[in-house]
């Protein structure tokens, strides 16, 4: 079994990777286990790079904010502020800090100067304005989008005022209150206020696909485009926000299967543009169901990946990252008898492996589930490998 499970494996490179797929995806996810891990963003910075020279893809999407992305995307185009400003500004959850997508957002910029617009590499945030401990106030969001349409469009047909929005909408403190993650009576997502905004926002959506054919005439594409992106974040956030509010036993389902519903409409929205490279954790981009356990409770939904897949089936690719350690987490070699441990047994220090001919490989024989002593960790499901194009394993990650 282990001389068929190496015939599987092949070094890491993009032309590996699409050797096991049918076609060059529309999408090709590229999942992580774990975050925050530079090993695993290097390995996706060279892999985005032989995907751009190679493959023609020019557009890369990371689980990071949408809205912070455009400042990301405004400097890798036009050079727009500063690299430090913008590792600054242009990322949620941290990312910031990260030397490899430091050197991402060096190389896109450097890789685009002097080039033609049609060449230009893209950058997009594809999470919604969410962190662990709470959402963002739609403002900005639903401000913009206002604000587009206020200046394209007959006021008449404007469902308020920029100053009846600002009313609404309050202090952003009310919004952010990270109390309200564990406590909805914290929540103003189901208050009189949210719910017209909730309205407004709908209606500003729809006018904005009933003026299409003129907004279109009248202004660029890459700014129709942010409008869209503005009315999926606002609709999105308010949703979040009335969930945050919920008292009932589904509350935490529900807000984990909205935040992944504002992820795969960021994701479709990208593949207009082309091929483009997706990357987050194995959770949000896998085929299959999602499921975790938060307080004590198992939760399961439909993540990005799962709904984007449903639309685009042969377009959307999704190749799984595994490891071996993670040391200084305390995630030590793993056993032999575990997916991870049949691929630790292999020479080589990272390769890319054939998803279906090692289920092939395996025979009847399902490997154990690994366990993780550190919860920042998600090992393989081996009972879902066939649900993957692809796995690239990473025998030892290093302290970043």
């Amino acid at each position: 079994m282990a001389t068929d499970i190496k015939d599987t494996a092949h070094a890491v490179e993009a032309a590996a990777v699409m050797r096991l797929l049918p076609a060059r995806p529309r999408l090709l996810a590229l999942g992580e286990p774990t975050h925050g891990e530079d090993t695993l963003l290097d390995l996706r910075n060279e892999l985005f790079r032989q995907l751009v020279e190679q493959e023609g893809y020019r557009t890369i999407a990371i689980e990071s904010d949408c809205m912070t992305g455009l400042v990301v995307d405004d400097y890798v185009t036009s050079g727009t502020g500063s690299l430090d400003e913008v590792m600054e500004h242009g990322f949620s959850h941290g990312w910031g800090v990260s030397a490899a997508n430091r050197e991402l957002v060096r190389w896109m910029r450097s890789y685009n100067d002097g080039r033609p617009a049609s060449e230009l590499l893209r950058f997009a945030g594809y999470d919604g304005p969410l962190e662990i401990t709470g959402a963002a106030s739609p403002r900005q969001a639903l401000t913009a989008l206002h604000g587009y349409l206020a200046a394209r469009v007959d006021a008449d047909l404007l469902p308020c005022t920029a100053e009846t929005l600002d009313r609404l909408l309050g202090t952003d403190d009310r919004w952010s209150d990270p109390a309200a993650m564990m406590d909805p009576a914290h929540s103003v997502g189901r208050s009189v206020e949210t719910g017209e905004l909730r309205l407004l926002a709908d209606d500003l959506v729809a006018l904005l696909d009933e003026q299409m054919p003129h907004l279109l005439a009248t202004t660029s594409r890459e700014d129709w485009d942010r409008a869209c992106l503005y009315g999926r974040t606002a609709t999105g956030l308010l949703r979040y926000h009335y969930w945050m509010a919920d008292t009932s036993p589904a509350r935490m389902t529900r807000l984990v299967g909205v935040r992944d519903q504002m992820m795969a409409r960021n994701i479709l929205a990208l593949a207009a543009r082309g091929p483009a490279l997706v990357h987050g954790h194995n959770s949000h981009l896998q085929r299959r169901k999602s499921t975790m356990r938060m307080g004590g409770k198992p939760l399961e939904w439909w993540g990005a990946g799962a709904l984007v897949n449903a639309q685009l089936r042969e377009e959307y690719a999704f190749v799984a990252t595994a490891l071996g350690t993670i040391r200084h987490q305390g995630v030590d070699a793993p056993p032999p008898d575990t997916v991870e441990g049949l691929l630790y047994a292999l020479p080589e220090d990272r390769c890319v492996v054939d998803a279906p001919r090692l289920v092939t490989a395996l025979g009847d024989t399902l490997p154990a589930h690994r366990v993780s002593p550190w919860f920042g960790y998600a090992p393989l499901d081996p009972a879902h490998l066939a649900d993957s194009d692809g796995i690239v394993f990473v025998k030892d990650v290093p302290q970043s």
